[in-house]
């Protein structure tokens, strides 16, 4: 017997139904995406891989509120996006998402600081210049920047600039981050090194879609999906995850050990 009393179960963050892309190049329809049905949970950490051609990129742009399918429904944390307009899709996409990119689309002249900043300039009018200030520099101390939050990007690693991104996308405490190759740009140690920033984020209860073609940097998510010709072949959780803080700890241990010999 139910209880009466218990709380219905909140929506998922993120749910498909047979969702389709269709493009036209000149009389032929491109089918990008292909009847995809997906439910994301909140706390999720999920991968999206697939060749170039596979459908992912255009799978994120639609979960990114950027395009609109063209038959199915999207519901981003129970608004269906179909039925809204374009001014109402823009203030949801700005409240419920954070993106981080593979360029980390850093404004040069800008601190790190500032270039957090900037979406509550957009988004939050509500906020004080003080209040601003505030909630980016707590953005910066959840991915350990906050004592080079003076510093501009030419002054920043790129594993620093990819942390201040991610601290822009998470500025507004979005319900999902949304990235798109974000280790592309670096070398192999920052990858871990963003990979477990990550990994923390999503300890800490922030559901994260991460498109990615490297098997290595999806082996880091708790579930991996697949797609080919703009379906999803496979849908799976991890059971083999690998744990940022446990490579790192083995990288600094063969370096040592290079050193020595």
């Amino acid at each position: 017997m139910s209880d009466p009393l218990a709380q219905p179960a909140p929506p998922p963050v993120i749910f498909l139904d047979a969702v389709h892309k269709i493009y036209k190049s000149g009389e032929v329809d491109v089918h990008a995406v292909r009847g995809v049905s997906l439910t994301i949970a909140r706390g999720e950490f999920v991968a999206v891989m697939g060749a170039s051609g596979s459908g992912k990129s255009t799978l994120m742009n639609m979960l990114g509120c950027l395009d609109r399918p063209t038959k199915g429904r999207y519901l981003l944390d129970g608004v269906a996006v179909s039925e809204l307009s374009r001014k109402q899709l823009s203030v949801l996409r700005n409240h419920k998402l954070g993106f981080v990119f593979q360029s980390f689309n850093l404004l040069a002249r800008t601190s790190a600081l500032e270039n957090v900043e900037l979406p509550l300039f957009y988004n939050n009018a509500f906020l004080s210049l003080r209040q601003q200030k505030e909630s980016a520099l707590k953005a910066l101390e959840k991915v350990g920047l906050a004592n080079r939050s003076a510093h501009y990007p030419s002054q920043l690693s790129g594993g620093q600039q990819q942390r201040v991104a991610l601290a822009r996308a998470l500025v507004n405490e979005p319900e999902v981050i949304l990235a798109d190759e974000p280790t592309g740009n670096l070398d192999s140690r920052t990858s871990i090194e963003i990979m477990g920033v990550f990994q923390a984020l999503n300890d800490a209860g922030i559901t994260i879609l991460m498109v990615t073609h490297e098997l290595d940097i999806a082996s880091y998510c708790k579930r991996i999906i697949v797609m080919r010709d703009g379906e999803i072949l496979t849908d799976e959780a991890n059971a083999n995850r690998r744990q940022a803080t446990d490579e790192l700890a083995l990288l600094n241990q063969r370096e040592r050990q290079v050193k020595l010999a």
